[in-house]
């Protein structure tokens, strides 16, 4: 029977599904618009409306993300990255394998986004010394990523939310490693796959360690020089003419034997000027006459022209739920506030090279750089600092660790483990202590703590966690499992897991999997009562399928990393990520009630 509260929460969670999988707006605003929908629509009360925030599941990821950031600082990771990385000059397959089993292993107990960011540029390094291809290497790393993730309790943050909305229901939450049989399946299913078929099935990528031939700028660097007639002479830079008609990047200038790198908007062009720019050269041919300037050389640029003692190119990926997410390179302010210039952007399998000072910046997406080398170390160390702009990936970009804390890291993040698993502190006890020892120990400080949060995460959690409260007060979660039982549950519960299942994965291929497990949670539960079963088993379905996203680049974030800097296109993941799904799937399908029974 509909009621007006039904009714409320249907629109809502349509207009939910709609905005995340949209991305219209970032999901920690479409979290909040949902929040404060349902509090002044009266679905739900204030105090549950804002519940989600004190969740001991919500509190667990925080903490999670302050250990992540911990060991990411220490090193102990790019030591063994290091390693692993050697192999390759030895044996594609091996490292390979190597690779995949120690990322796995690493995700399986630590947020594996920043093991992705650390890997990334070590597999590039590799990739430039042993001559193999990049993008045979980086998928394999995020979808290890993810195998390891569905191993343990804290392998990712859907597995602790579909934990913690479990035990706000009366149920018993999930322990550490009661996950672990079905999830060293999916793990060595997974990876077998990938060495017997999916990386046979990633096509070759350009492999050049000449990153100006990598993003084809051959048509979009030279030289020009400034005659006497030229508009733009006597003129600052930020109000010549060539700066305005032709959208040219001015990166050097080189006046009477002295070098201008960079130069200021406010720095006065003179007549001789060589300014090295990065514009459309056939623009430039067709302009020339009229803007006073002239080609100094039609050679084509390399690597080796752009750089200098001074200035060095990198590429570097926007990383998942960055800050600089939906604002244009020019509203970033990359030349004031980094010392570098954009060059190129590689969005969604596509190089753009014109305009990119007004280009709306994605996650995912591969900038082109040139850096001041002074201010190489800086852009490093907002990598390590936690702060969530972009991640250095290039071979140039691979910092040396110096940190005597790994010890400390280590075994604290083994003792909140098995704290855990011997039931001795309840897990988000056991991490919040680790978090505070790990502070007072100096292994991160509290600044750092705070940065290392991904506060996107934490809204949405909280968020979504309302919207999973309304299903369930409202008594929209019962009607959506009725009609849900009415047309699979003839063929008993077997059905709805595989269902719940099928349904978690294609909602995470285009939304948020912590959004997906939210919304998918309460009607499994719902089920699990009409049913008269265990919840257990339609609870793992779909935790295991809202980790498990390997059909788009844009379902998990993981992905959404590796995708400008492997050079891939979107079918490259539905080809290589579409068995895999499926595979999963039918396993899925019979192992959960074998593990988990009704």
């Amino acid at each position: 029977m509909f009621t007006i509260e039904i009714i409320i929460v249907l629109v809502v969670l349509v207009l939910a599904v709609v905005l995340f999988a949209s991305e219209i707006f970032s999901v920690d605003v479409v979290a909040l618009i949902i929040m404060v929908t349902l509090i002044i629509t009266g679905v739900i009360s204030p105090v549950e409306g804002v519940s989600g925030f004190s969740n001991s599941a919500t509190i667990t990821v925080a903490a999670m993300f302050i250990l992540s950031a911990a060991l990411f600082k220490s090193g102990a990771v790019v030591g063994i990255g290091n390693k692993m990385a050697g192999l390759f000059q030895y044996n594609f397959w091996i490292a390979v394998l190597a690779t995949m089993a120690v990322v796995g292993t690493i995700s399986a107990f630590i947020n594996n986004t920043p093991v992705v960011a650390i890997f990334m540029p070590i597999l590039a390094g590799a990739a430039a010394k042993s001559g193999h291809s990049l993008a045979k290497m980086l998928m394999p790393l995020s979808f290890a990523s993810m195998f390891g993730g569905v191993c343990t309790l804290i392998g990712t943050s859907t597995n602790i939310l579909v934990s913690g909305i479990a035990a706000e229901n009366g149920l018993e939450p999930f322990s550490m490693f009661e996950m672990s049989k079905l999830g060293l399946i999916f793990f060595a299913t997974g990876m077998i796959y990938m060495m017997l078929i999916g990386i046979h099935l990633i096509p070759e990528k350009d492999n050049s360690k000449d990153l100006v031939k990598k993003f084809g700028m051959g048509d979009y660097l030279t030289e020009i020089i400034l005659e006497a007639n030229a508009p733009s002479v006597g003129k600052k830079i930020k109000d010549s003419p060539l700066v305005k008609n032709l959208d040219i990047d001015i990166l050097e200038v080189n006046r009477q034997k002295q070098k201008y790198f960079m130069p200021s908007g406010e720095m006065v062009l003179q007549k001789g000027d060589i300014l090295k720019v990065r514009c459309d050269v056939e623009k430039i041919n067709t302009l020339k006459e009229r803007e006073g300037i002239k080609l100094k050389t039609d050679a084509k640029f390399q690597d080796q022209d752009m750089e200098s003692e001074e200035i060095t190119l990198v590429e570097a990926v926007i990383a998942p739920n960055s800050q600089f997410e939906g604002k244009t390179v020019k509203e970033v302010s990359f030349r004031q506030r980094y010392g570098a210039t954009v060059l190129a952007i590689r969005h969604r399998g596509e190089i753009m090279r014109e305009k990119v000072a007004n280009t709306v910046l994605r996650s995912g997406d591969t900038l082109l750089i040139e850096a001041q080398k002074e201010k190489l170390d800086f852009l490093r160390q907002l990598q390590l600092q936690g702060r969530n702009t972009f991640l250095i990936v290039s071979e140039v970009g691979i910092e040396k660790f110096k940190n005597d804390k790994i010890a400390i890291v280590l075994g604290t993040i083994a003792a909140i483990i098995i704290l855990a698993t011997l039931n001795v502190l309840p897990i988000m006890v056991a991490a919040l202590a680790g978090c505070v020892l790990l502070i007072l120990t100096g292994c991160i400080s509290m600044e750092e703590s705070y940065r290392a949060i991904d506060w996107k995460v934490i809204f949405l959690l909280a968020g979504a966690m309302s919207l999973g409260v309304a299903l369930d007060r409202s008594g929209a979660a019962k009607l959506i499992s009725d009609f849900l039982i009415n047309i699979v549950g003839a063929w008993g519960p077997i059905a709805i897991v595989s269902v719940l299942y099928l349904i978690t994965s294609l909602m995470t291929e285009s939304m948020s999997n912590n959004a997906s497990a939210v919304l998918l949670a309460p009607i499994a539960i719902a089920a699990s009562i009409t049913m008269e079963v265990d919840a257990r088993p339609f609870l793992m379905a779909i935790t295991f399928a809202a980790s498990s996203s390997f059909m788009t680049p844009i379902g998990y974030q993981t992905n959404t990393m590796i995708y400008g800097a492997g050079g891939y296109k979107f079918m490259d993941f539905v080809k290589v990520g579409g068995p895999l799904n499926l595979i999963f799937w039918i396993i899925a399908t019979f192992m959960i009630p074998y593990f988990f029974p009704f």
